[in-house]
């Protein structure tokens, strides 16, 4: 995909632009570094749960997956907080105007501890209801009720830890949330490797186990991040002292960017959630077939989401500084590095899904279904990543209500459409359904872009 440079005045080819480059290139790989060692240490062990659960039957990978569906809904209203908080934050920063900075993420934590507890409640009670929607066969409706209501259970700690890394993501500080989402998912390994086992004196739980797990070490990310926040040793400070009452005039800001990005994430989880059930309805062992697949696929995400990490705190702050020319800039360079990473990570998913699919199970079935999808996908990670990062700028600008947009286009009027023609009506099975998820990210890829280079998004106050 070409890309379109903003043009430079040209006094300004000179030997400071340069220098401004290669800084520019330090502070990208300053914030995404920490991004992408966190996030592929956070997908390890995302397939290392789905191995350890898989080998207990393709019953258990649907479990989990089927379960993990509404997981996402329930996260995608924390996004709204966490969109604007991270919005707020960097444009503060970045005009510095850091006492913004720590009332927006004050404000920002006790709505997410908020909503965290209203969700876990209502999935705690309505986790069998859910699973029936899914579409979930006899096999799994029993595990999958028992895993959703214990990870339901830990949503107020993901919201409260998730609300605080955002905040410290547009502060410019990506190394906070490595280190604390590393020894949160270190824990979730061993927790998973006691629990569905049952080693060290613990009965066997299986799924249950898992879910365990899971809550516990959101629990574990939580009370870490609390002491280097509270214990004011990160770029986001707090004390016991400072007011967390509701702040109208901050709220307004940080949900005038979240609205839109909340709508974004329920319109992108719904569909996700009906591509899912679209996909259920060919059954279980197909269903844990494209389960592990995404797992793998997975992997692939890692260097995109890190770059739209970078991407989305330099255009915040460079916007915050009066410079739209500096967060176009930056975008189009997070761009040219998450493309190199996606394209790397396309071919190991080509010519090595096969053999990452074995560690899952031994399902014939299961493992050809799982490697033939993810040479397909492989070809599309270019698309991928263009949607990722530039998609990230304008969130990081406030751009929010124009990124759902591309999000309905795309998951609403590309994949599950072409998903309903292609399974449902023209008996294609899981290959179709994955057609239909690599001409979503095509979409998207496309849309992002015009938007972005329409440069409205510049323009922007938030």
């Amino acid at each position: 995909m070409a890309l379109s440079e903003p043009k430079l005045a040209p006094e300004a080819e000179t030997c400071e632009a340069i220098e401004s480059l290669k800084d520019l290139r330090k502070r990208i790989f300053n914030l995404a570094l920490p991004a992408l060692a966190e996030m592929t240490l956070m997908t390890l062990v995302s397939m290392v749960d789905m191995i350890q659960v898989g080998r207990l039957g393709p019953w258990a990978i649907t479990s989990v997956g089927l379960s993990n569906q509404p997981m996402f809904i329930a996260m995608s209203v924390f996004m709204s907080l966490n969109v604007g908080a991270t919005a707020v934050v960097a444009r503060s920063i970045g005009a510095k105007k850091t006492e913004d900075a720590y009332a927006a993420a004050r404000q920002a934590l006790v709505m997410a501890t908020i909503l965290g507890a209203i969700l876990a409640g209502l999935g705690m009670v309505f986790a069998p209801s859910l699973l029936r929607m899914m579409g979930a066969e006899d096999d799994v409706m029993g595990p999958g009720t028992t895993y959703l209501r214990i990870v339901a259970a830990g949503l107020v700690f993901q919201g409260a830890a998730v609300s605080l890394t955002a905040s410290l993501r547009g502060a410019g500080d990506t190394k906070t949330p490595m280190s604390v989402n590393m020894i949160a998912n270190l824990v979730n390994v061993v927790g998973n490797f006691v629990l569905i086992n049952g080693y060290l004196g613990f009965p066997r739980l299986e799924v249950a186990g898992a879910a365990y797990a899971t809550t516990f070490s959101r629990l574990v990310a939580l009370v870490l991040i609390f002491r280097k926040v509270f214990g004011h040793k990160g770029a986001i400070k707090m004390s016991l002292h400072d007011s967390f009452k509701p702040d109208p005039e901050v709220l307004k800001r940080i949900f005038r960017v979240g609205i839109p990005a909340a709508m974004e994430q329920l319109v992108m989880r719904s569909g996700m959630m009906t591509f899912a059930r679209i996909v259920a309805s060919l059954g279980t062992v197909t269903y844990a077939a494209h389960q592990v697949a995404l797992n793998i696929e997975g992997l692939s995400f890692t260097p995109p989401m890190s770059f739209q990490t970078a991407s989305t705190t330099l255009c915040g702050q460079s916007l915050g500084a009066k410079s739209p020319e500096g967060a176009i800039r930056a975008a189009r360079e997070c761009q040219k590095m998450a493309l190199i990473g996606a394209s790397l990570a396309g071919l190991v998913l080509f010519f090595g899904g096969r053999y990452i699919a074995w560690a899952y199970t031994d399902d014939p079935v299961v493992i050809t279904l799982s490697a033939n999808v993810l040479k397909m996908i492989a070809f599309v990670q270019p698309f991928l990543a263009t949607n990722f990062v530039l998609a990230g700028a304008l969130r990081g600008a406030g751009d929010t209500r124009w990124t759902m947009y591309i999000t309905m286009a795309g998951v609403w009027g590309v994949r599950v459409l072409t998903a309903y023609i292609l399974v449902m009506r023209m008996g294609l099975g899981l290959y179709g359904a994955w057609i239909a998820m690599g001409l979503d990210m095509i979409a998207r890829a496309i849309l992002v872009e015009l938007r972005f280079r329409a440069g409205h998004w510049t323009k922007l106050r938030v």
